[in-house]
């Protein structure tokens, strides 16, 4: 992916999506409700946050770069007046990295005023916006957030709530969970494949939607369940429930496995599913898969924490072969071999790759004790373009360990993500032109395993039609140019309704 201005920032792994939320309460004022859901979902985007209210009257926004806690003070809190709101954490997937792309994006027009927040990224959103600039549609960014505000806000103008959403669904396509608000209305959506999270939570005094649960357990609200794909759940503006409409059915989902993987927090139940479980369970496939024998087994902090500890377990089980393990063999032990520190920037804002790979030690530092001397299994969720992986495996052995072997909790990545991850390019990706020996050979780990794509699914109790795989096997659930697809799928005709210039 690149960052809106063709050029491919500088990051060493892959970064989050976005966050979205939104609020329909009781006579309270939705600000400080959102403000807390959006720090829960900080881990979805650092870039900028935002939250639009409506007091009924007019509509409120502040919006800005930066981090939740730096983009908000009491003032900015007091000033968004209104029991109705949405929010929005970003990480650019689309879109500049100035503030003219900072969400919730707000727009008034004939019938009233919208704000959109929007997860995801849609693949035909040039051929959307050429149409609507064509017919005097002035855009302030280069967003394909603005695209969707604009094609509903015209829709608005002719038709009511429901059918304008369900229009604009018709010609958007790619991956979106949107949350909403039309005046003091608000509502989600979901894509007809469902690839981006979105979920309904009751609270004491009325309703929220958000990427996930983790964003209603803060405001100690309950999971009602997920929004389903193709849906559109309308908040009832005094909190008092929500009305559902299915509005598009697809025959298969294209759930992204990587939100199980590495996205979201483990604590949030996504598709019905604990995060957190889903990780331990994929570390017990990964042992059954490729498990090795050695003096202790550690992740890479925080993200491969939970696989390793379901790898611990289940060799506390089995051998290797899948043999039960002795009573008197305990195993490979669970260690915390590496230390993280959490207060070192991105390492892509270093301007030389020395500096960069210092980065790592300044990042993660080996306990020796766990360490030297002994033979180490470290477990992390993917491997990008290898070169964390090749100082980390570099770090390991100059701190004593006799053996490093890698395990990887997820199939190799060979492709890039157009769905609203911000992942490498195929020439960046290290999977994608060398095979796993190749890859072991190139970080100098003595030996290195993925997990396999059925193991995954089997663990999400998926279908492989029902997820989208696209990173990891090249073939996209959406009609994206020059890239083969998954299932019988093509993109919407753009220019086929009749649209007024003078709306």
């Amino acid at each position: 992916m690149t960052d809106g201005r063709g050029e491919t920032p500088r990051r060493t792994g892959m970064t989050e999506k976005c966050g979205v939320v939104g609020v329909a309460l009781d006579g309270r004022d939705a600000a400080r409700p959102l403000y807390y859901a959006l720090y829960a979902l900080q881990h979805r985007g650092q870039e900028s946050a935002g939250i639009v209210t409506h007091d009924g009257f007019q509509q409120h926004s502040h919006v800005d770069r930066g981090l939740v806690g730096d983009v908000f003070d009491e003032d900015d809190l007091e000033g968004l007046a209104g029991s109705a709101g949405i929010g929005h954490v970003r990480y650019p997937t689309a879109g500049s990295l100035d503030t003219s792309c900072a969400q919730p994006f707000s727009v008034s027009f004939k019938s009233g005023s919208l704000g959109l927040s929007h997860n995801g990224n849609l693949v035909n959103a040039d051929e959307i916006r050429d149409e609507l600039a064509a017919l005097g549609h002035a855009f302030t960014s280069d967003g394909d957030t603005e695209v969707i505000a604009h094609d509903l806000a015209r829709n608005l103008l002719e038709e009511d709530l429901v059918r304008a959403v369900k229009r604009t669904m018709s010609r958007i396509h790619g991956s979106y969970a949107l949350t909403i608000s039309h005046d003091d209305t608000v509502l989600g959506v979901r894509d007809p494949q469902g690839n981006r999270p979105l979920c309904i939570g009751k609270l004491d005094d009325g309703y929220i939607l958000a990427s996930e649960s983790a964003a209603i357990d803060t405001l100690d609200g309950k999971l009602v369940r997920d929004v389903r794909p193709g849906e559109l759940v309308v908040l009832e503006a005094d909190g008092s429930g929500f009305d559902s409409y299915q509005l598009v059915e697809e025959d298969d989902t294209a759930h992204c496995f990587f939100e199980h993987v590495y996205f979201a927090r483990p604590d949030s139940v996504i598709d019905d599913t604990l995060v957190y479980e889903a990780r331990r369970e994929l570390g017990r496939k990964l042992w059954a898969e490729s498990g090795v024998e050695t003096d202790v087994v550690m992740p890479v902090p925080d993200s491969g924490r939970a696989f390793a500890s379901g790898y611990a377990e289940a060799a506390g089980e089995t051998t290797p072969d899948g043999e039960p393990r002795p009573e008197d063999d305990d195993g490979v032990e669970f260690a915390e071999g590496l230390m993280k520190n959490r207060y070192v920037g991105r390492t892509f804002i270093m301007p030389t790759q020395d500096e960069r790979e210092r980065a790592v030690r300044l990042k993660l530092n080996p306990i020796k004790s766990t360490i030297e001397g002994k033979t180490v299994t470290v477990i992390d969720d993917s491997i990008v373009r290898g070169t964390t992986s090749t100082q980390l495996v570099q770090l390991l052995k100059d701190c004593g360990a006799t053996e490093v072997h890698v395990r990887i909790g997820a199939p190799e990545i060979v492709a890039p993500c157009y769905m609203g991850i911000d992942m490498a390019t195929r020439e960046e990706l290290i999977a994608a032109d060398k095979d796993t020996e190749e890859i072991r050979a190139a970080i100098e780990a003595d030996s290195l395993a993925y997990l396999s794509t059925d193991a995954v699914a089997d663990v999400l109790g998926a279908e492989r039609s029902d997820l989208c795989l696209g990173c990891v096997t090249g073939e996209y659930p959406y009609d994206i140019e020059d890239e083969a697809t998954d299932r019988d799928v093509s993109r919407p005709e753009i220019g086929g309704q009749t649209l007024r210039a003078d709306d």
